[in-house]
């Protein structure tokens, strides 16, 4: 329901709500050691699964009604299939997590559009030909209404939250609590790698006027294209807090998810092609792959929107990680050693050997690496995550280098969540042979590949 109360700001006010979180959940879970005293297995985990609920239902409840960054990890978290939850009630959490992609708590209109007039110092009505007073989305620092301009084009209209650029730079002086909270809710993603590499690139989410760029380059990039769409920003009607975009008209993920396995596999290789090829063929990618970013239009194409987390990696950076790919594909487990401990992502001293540094790449990478087809799975995306960031949470003990650099962990990050929305679709497709295009410079093996090519051949 619209509201305009404003959003606390304050760092004390942002993490009473996650205080809160976390003390609840310490005592539901004394609470819940207690009530296990003397009781049958079957009423423990019955107890056990009741906590895990509860502390699902708060995660979202709190998360939801914060917006700013603790919002956009709940969206982040929505595309993994983390074991918080029993699994016969995981699909429920899921689907808790999924709604604040779309459906975050919406600020009253008039709040919004005065954030319009502030920033143009013009008048909405003198802006845009006609703006449809009720949001089209509301995600985690804005929200997202459709226009014409007065030229008659469609456009939609991303608004930020007022003061939750303050609500921002708060949470991510709250990290510490948000950690604390993990550590107990979702043992999994409690890793600080993580939750440094998140406050380094979050605030970057708050200048519209950087993502209209980058948007504006990626429209240039993929015009003309045969099934990737990125709608241009209107640059002129740009500022730090508006962002005006051509208005790309599709339905939502939650449709293309009914959609027949043929469709979803079709969409999930594009997917794939955007969000992981971006990198290897252009040496950077969008970092928020997530469900709620992208649409499918009615000639079949797949629109990707909101650009606010976007890296452009060094080549070199971006060489070894396809170096590592060729290494682990082809099992030259002494070179792939040798690399690692060249990088400091292994510690020569540590003894760990050609063998566990294949595995270990596996673990994180087998979806790139094994030549079948493979049915993706959110699973697959979450434990590979984990393992890739903290090899202590697997075997992978000798690997006294616990954490990968900066410039990697974003990449995979960005790897996974894309692997996490395959996962939400079911894809199916023999990920290493369209990989092989960028890691070999192979020939396209699909069809899509093929449309890819020849749009790129012509465009030179």
């Amino acid at each position: 329901m619209p509201t305009d109360r404003p959003i606390p700001t304050s760092r004390a006010a942002r993490g009473s709500a996650l205080g809160r979180a976390v003390a609840g959940q310490a005592i539901r879970g004394a609470g819940a050691r207690m009530s296990m005293i003397g009781r049958s297995e079957e009423l423990r985990e019955r107890i056990s699964e009741k906590r895990s609920l509860q502390a699902a239902d708060q995660l979202v409840t709190v998360l939801g009604s914060m917006k700013g960054a603790a919002m956009k990890l709940g969206q982040m978290l929505s595309v993994l299939d983390l074991a918080l939850v029993p699994e016969q009630h995981r699909q429920r959490f899921q689907d808790k997590l999924a709604a604040l992609r779309d459906r975050a708590p919406e600020v009253d209109v008039e709040v919004m559009l005065s954030v319009i007039e502030d920033e143009l110092g013009e008048t909405v009505e003198n802006l845009f030909a006609d703006f449809d007073r009720q949001p089209i989305a509301a995600a985690s620092i804005g929200q997202v209404y459709r226009a014409h301009l007065p030229d008659g084009r469609a456009v939609a209209v991303k608004i930020q939250y007022p003061g939750v650029d303050a609500a921002v730079r708060a949470d991510l002086k709250n990290l510490a609590l948000f950690l604390e909270f993990w550590r107990n809710a979702l043992p999994a993603v409690a890793a600080p790698e993580l939750i440094e590499e998140l406050r380094q690139n979050f605030e970057r989410e708050l200048d519209y006027i950087e993502e209209a760029r980058t948007q504006s380059v990626l429209a240039r990039r993929f015009r003309g294209h045969p099934f990737v769409a990125v709608p241009d920003a209107i640059e002129e009607l740009c500022t730090r807090r508006v962002l005006v975009t051509e208005f790309f008209d599709g339905v939502s993920f939650d449709h293309i998810r009914s959609l027949p396995v043929a469709e979803r596999d079709r969409i999930g290789e594009i997917v794939y092609r955007f969000y992981i090829g971006s990198l290897y063929l252009y040496d950077e990618f969008c970092g928020d792959p997530h469900p709620g970013n992208l649409l499918l239009g009615t000639d079949g194409r797949v629109g990707f929107i909101d650009f606010g987390l976007f890296n452009r990696m060094r080549a070199e950076h971006v060489a070894f990680e396809i170096d590592c790919l060729r290494m682990a594909s082809e099992e030259r487990g002494e070179d792939l050693l040798a690399t690692m401990i060249a990088r400091g992502i292994v510690d020569a001293s540590s003894g760990v050997t050609p063998d566990e540094c294949l595995e270990y790449v596996y673990a994180a990478s087998e979806w790139n690496l094994v030549d079948r087809a493979m049915t993706v799975t959110p699973s697959l995306a979450s434990s590979g995550l984990m393992l890739a960031i903290d090899p202590r949470g697997g075997q992978f003990t000798g690997m006294k280098r616990q954490s990968l650099p900066p410039e990697h962990l974003f990449s995979r990050r960005a790897d996974f969540l894309t692997f996490g929305v395959l996962g939400q679709l079911g894809a199916t497709a023999n990920w290493h042979r369209i990989a092989r295009e960028w890691i070999y410079g192979d020939s396209p093996a699909t069809e899509l590949g093929v449309a890819e090519q020849q749009w790129r051949d012509r465009a030179q």
